[in-house]
């Protein structure tokens, strides 16, 4: 199953079934789970473990040492979980011992081309990142979030569940769960309405998240003042309960 031009080093660690095609790289520290396939010219190294049924395209470079000039060769990581498609020209770069020294993805993540996650990112599962996203170091992205085209994240930030990114937003700030986030720098614009809907949020459950919203982002409240108002909400609305978790979190303060 791999190709004879291909360079798999001494320890690397790969499923019987993986695919590697022609010229791609894969170095001694690298572990990949079964039913994987990698791509022509792909170069995955470090300590990098992989998991199941993951499709990794042409000339993605996976597990290379940090963008960061603190970076002193330690040995840091990148995980990646289970049933990820990424697409060419994908960057994953390792950890740092500054954070947890491990950049990890989830399950089930939609990929697209030439996105780059940097050092100590931590991606969710059933995201989806378009062409050109992307993530700064230390980046934390949660489930079901959805990043238009050449998003641009600042480091430390922090998107929240089922968030869903215009093309060409540029986030300086935390964005809350459910929100919709346009612009440069981003603002918020509504909920993300249709993408509860086809994750079987009921339409009252999504009558509720709207309310949230105009609490924390149309009642001219401050956000302490939102904060307060959405506690008093909750034994009537549960949804808001992820937005609520949400906002202790926040180091850079939210999209506003």
């Amino acid at each position: 199953m791999i190709h004879p031009t291909a360079i798999v080093e001494a320890g690397a660690r790969l499923a019987p079934d993986v695919t590697v095609g022609p010229y791609s790289v894969i170095g001694a520290n690298v572990e990949i789970g079964a039913g994987s396939r990698v791509g022509a010219h792909a170069v995955i190294t470090g300590h990098t473990r992989i998991g199941r049924e993951n499709k990794i395209f042409q000339f993605a470079s996976l597990g290379e040492i940090p963008q960061d000039k603190k970076y002193a060769g330690e040995p840091t990581r990148l995980e990646i979980g289970d049933r990820n498609v990424i697409r060419e020209f994908c960057t994953f770069n390792c950890g740092t011992v500054q954070d947890a020294g491990v950049t990890r993805i989830g399950d089930d993540n939609w990929i697209m081309a030439y996105v780059h996650i940097a050092h100590d990112c931590q991606v969710g599962d059933n995201t989806i990142f378009a062409n050109n996203c992307s993530l700064a170091g230390h980046v934390h992205v949660d489930d079901f979030a959805v990043l238009g085209g050449f998003t641009l994240v600042h480091q430390f930030c922090r998107i929240g569940a089922h968030v869903i990114t215009a093309i060409g937003s540029v986030l300086y700030k935390d964005t809350p769960p459910y929100v919709t986030v346009a612009g440069n720098p981003a603002k918020p614009h509504g909920i993300n309405a249709e993408g509860l809907r086809r994750r079987g949020f009921s339409g009252e459950s999504i009558t509720r998240i709207k309310r949230a919203y105009k609490t924390l982002y149309r009642s001219g409240l401050t956000l302490e003042e939102a904060k307060l108002a959405l506690v008093e909400q909750l034994p009537e609305c549960p949804e808001f309960k992820p937005m609520l978790d949400f906002l202790p979190m926040s180091s850079r303060g939210i999209v506003r």
